[in-house]
């Protein structure tokens, strides 16, 4: 290990860049197949994607039987694939994500060799896997993740060119791994941001030259891609006479690009949610290291070191760009961490060199540790407001809690502070270890509704047929037997006053639906309904078609759409 550090060879590289591969799939990937999808986002994409099993409709993402126009279906292939292959949505789901960051590890660490050498090749991997939201969005199956491998695979051939080219092939693979961001989350542009400072540097002569020429290349590779799944769904929607693929394809034309970027109608935040919301716990623990990082990024900026200020430079108009909108979530800066890493590595081995480093590190874990340890202890003897917590959330993590506390004391204790970022990191491999185990385990029966599901057939019987007013996906997608619902736009009380002449046609039919919503209909005959207790932060009430009589109902009032995932034997295809 000493020689590789002082002077790797190719062998010793080899090895070292297969320990880290292996470190980082048992790190990313333990966890696969102990959960079920949770909510917001996984339900939603696990449901299109089974969808799609089901019924062979790929093109056009469904929900429920209802149109999905708010994403391109790239990331649903993705999971439908891994799905099949594994036969079942529980282990299947998460593969797509999983594969997504490996292939962002892979592309930085490769390129961090050719630019910086093989010892901070390997220390390029260690730092973007420390990296908070990048192993957190690793493990969650949502759409961001792919996103950012593609946009780090655009990065990735655009600096090839820049900065170790000219290389032509590597240019056009950037501009279409750019086109295959676009269809997949809308902003897969993003390494586009990379173009200021490259001009500018170009004219200096401290990077490859751009012409028009290259341009009209590179942007004719994006539009292909793009035409590869647009085109065909235009064509299709358009011919189609229907008007609801009609409106899909307006949708995710115009209302979820331009107009979504301009005029947000969700998440809505201040220009400063990123900078004081966000980056501070999605950048940690790199963000420890700005103190010392800044001033020597500025050294290096001053003398015109373009490994630095393309990607550094990148990473503050992606902020920029993301902060000019009203609409802000903070998986939106995830595409900005490989580009971090690529600016933070050359620092790396001078950063460990800090002693106020080692104990801003020191410090931090000595915060968290305390935190999750002492909260563990409050909460397990009983503390009120804990308890009250732990019962809203339905999940009691004290044990847990206490676990990884002490376990950080340990190691605050062994590595001492002048070892802080060492114990920080030693801590962060056992808190993502316990999470996508003991975590899984404990947040499960809670974020999913499986066992609520079940017990709903038990008391229905299997071949009833069950109304989902105000659904959310993860009861469709759990659901066991023949599911409606009523549209996800449809007002509440379109769809409760739908519900019930539905209801009202056929005796043997029952809903779903939330008290807090239900009990607004004193017409309800509580003393038929099944109260189902608390799941998923709500409490549900499972309601015959007999309670509801009474009840003023309209046919007329929503759409009513047939879930095809409920209609199946779950045996016939991949179980949920």
């Amino acid at each position: 290990m000493k020689d590789f550090w002082n002077a790797p060879s190719q062998a010793h590289y080899r090895r070292a860049w297969l320990l880290l591969m292996l470190f980082a799939v048992i790190l990313l990937g333990i966890g696969i197949g102990l959960r079920d999808p949770w909510p917001a986002d996984e339900p939603r994409f696990a449901l299109n994607a089974l969808e799609m099993l089901r019924t062979g409709q790929f093109w056009f993402p469904h929900r429920g039987g209802e149109l999905y126009p708010d994403k391109p279906p790239v990331f649903m292939w993705a999971s439908a694939l891994s799905i099949a292959l594994t036969g079942s949505v529980r282990l299947g789901f998460l593969i797509p994500t999983t594969l997504a960051a490996l292939g962002c590890l892979v592309l930085v660490v490769d390129l961090s060799r050719r630019l910086y050498g093989r010892r901070l090749a390997i220390m390029s991997g260690l730092t973007l896997l420390a990296a908070l939201q990048f192993v957190l969005q690793a493990k969650t199956a949502q759409i961001d993740m792919m996103l950012t491998f593609f946009t780090t695979l655009g990065t990735y051939g655009l600096l090839r060119h820049a900065l170790l080219g000219p290389s032509k092939r590597w240019w056009l693979i950037g501009w279409g791994a750019m086109g295959l961001g676009i269809i997949t989350k809308g902003v897969g542009i993003l390494p586009l941001a990379l173009l200021p400072a490259w001009l500018w540097l170009a004219h200096r002569g401290s990077v490859t030259r751009i012409g028009v020429k290259d341009l009209l290349q590179g942007l004719t590779v994006l539009m292909l891609c793009i035409a590869a799944w647009r085109v065909p769904m235009i064509i299709m929607a358009t011919i189609s006479g229907d008007p609801a693929l009609a409106a899909y394809r307006d949708n995710i034309l115009f209302k979820q690009t331009g107009q979504r970027y301009a005029e947000s109608w969700a998440h809505l935040a201040p220009w400063y949610y990123y900078l004081l919301e966000v980056l501070p716990w999605a950048w940690m623990p790199l963000v420890l290291a700005f103190p010392w990082a800044i001033p020597a990024w500025w050294r290096r900026l001053r003398r015109g070191d373009a490994k630095i200020i393309l990607p550094l430079t990148a990473v503050v108009l992606i902020v920029i760009f993301f902060s000019l909108s009203p609409g802000k979530r903070g998986v939106y800066m995830l595409p900005t961490l490989p580009l971090l890493v690529m600016a933070l590595v050359p620092l790396v081995p001078g950063l460990f060199g800090k002693r106020k480093l080692h104990w801003l590190g020191f410090t931090l874990l000595a915060a968290l540790g305390g935190v999750f340890l002492l909260t563990g202890i409050l909460g397990a003897s009983g503390l009120t407001a804990l308890q009250r917590v732990a019962e809203r959330h339905d999940v009691v993590p004290w044990a847990w809690w206490i676990t990884i506390g002490a376990i950080a004391m340990g190691l605050l204790i062994g590595f001492r502070p002048h070892r802080g970022l060492w114990a920080l990191s030693a801590w962060l491999i056992v808190f993502w270890v316990s999470w996508s185990t003991w975590g899984y385990a404990l947040q499960d029966p809670a974020r999913s509704p499986r066992d609520m599901m079940g017990k709903v057939v038990e008391i229905t019987g299997d071949g009833a047929w069950l109304a989902m007013p105000d659904f959310d996906e993860e009861f469709l997608l759990q659901s066991r037997q023949p599911t409606v619902h009523f549209g996800d736009g449809t007002r509440n009380r379109d769809q409760f006053s739908r519900a019930f002449a539905w209801l009202q046609a056929d005796s043997s039919r029952w809903m779903l639906a939330i008290q807090r919503e239900a009990e607004d209909y004193s017409c309800i005959d509580r003393s038929q309904m099944h109260d189902l207790g608390m799941q998923n932060g709500d409490i549900w009430w499972l309601v015959p078609a007999g309670a509801v009589g009474t009840c003023h109902s309209d046919a007329d009032a929503a759409p009513l759409f047939v879930a095809p995932t409920t209609l199946s034997n779950k045996q016939d295809g991949p179980s949920v």
